[in-house]
């Protein structure tokens, strides 16, 4: 069993809680969700598909989708790059371990030790893979149902399937991102467990204020 210490399991208690919980919470429950910026930008997605139907030029509209899967696809082959980089951390420890002996109040891990938090990092960024080239076959998806879609308002079944599928490619767009602001969280443990204590909090702290008190969700939600 790995050596962890009583400070190492309540820093990663407090890592999973504010991970956890907080995608719990804002996912899951209904009356919370339709406050933040996530659920704003899913009724503009509707709008947006609903407009679609009275176009016969979608050009635009497959455009802004490319756009969309372009950034998740950068975002996914970011995810295979660090995870390479973990592994070559795996199989060099002690480079990583000497230059962690250089920062002031760390702690250096043992070789086992050192095995667990980059393992912790290899899962958090595996996720991150996952959910983001889902999140890219969804929207990639969502191009096909929109070229199919007939030029009729009348048409909203269509509309609402392709605007169903697009709101579910962007839920696991901000999963993928959201583990990318949490893998920068775990990097903090590698350093000390009260720097994966702090830098969980921060993050909690970062994500509440963009998806629910941003400039950005003010401007998409009506007054």
């Amino acid at each position: 069993m790995p050596p962890l210490t009583l400070l190492d399991w309540l820093a990663l208690a407090v890592f999973v809680l504010c991970w956890v919980v907080y995608a719990l919470v804002v996912d899951r429950v209904p009356s919370i969700r339709a406050k933040s910026v996530i659920a704003a930008m899913d009724e503009h997605r509707r709008r947006w598909m609903r407009a679609a139907l009275t176009r016969e030029n979608r050009i635009a509209d497959i455009s802004a989708i490319g756009n969309l899967m372009s950034s998740t696809s950068f975002l996914a082959t970011t995810s295979i790059l660090l995870l390479g980089g973990l592994v070559a951390m795996l199989s060099a420890p002690d480079i990583g371990r000497r230059v962690v002996a250089m920062l002031p109040w760390s702690t250096v891990p043992d070789e086992t030790m050192w095995e667990v938090k980059i393992g912790l990092l290899l899962l958090i960024f595996i996720n991150a893979f996952f959910e983001l080239t889902w999140a890219l076959r969804q929207f990639n998806y969502t191009s096909t149902l929109v070229v199919g879609m007939p030029c009729d308002p009348k048409a909203l079944a269509q509309a609402e399937a392709a605007a169903r599928l697009a709101n579910r490619g962007a839920r696991h767009f901000n999963t993928g991102l959201r583990s990318f602001y949490f893998g920068l969280a775990a990097l903090a443990w590698i350093i000390h467990p009260v720097a994966l204590i702090v830098a969980s909090l921060l993050v909690l702290r970062e994500l509440h204020r963009r998806e629910f008190r941003s400039a950005a969700r003010d401007a998409l939600t009506p007054t």
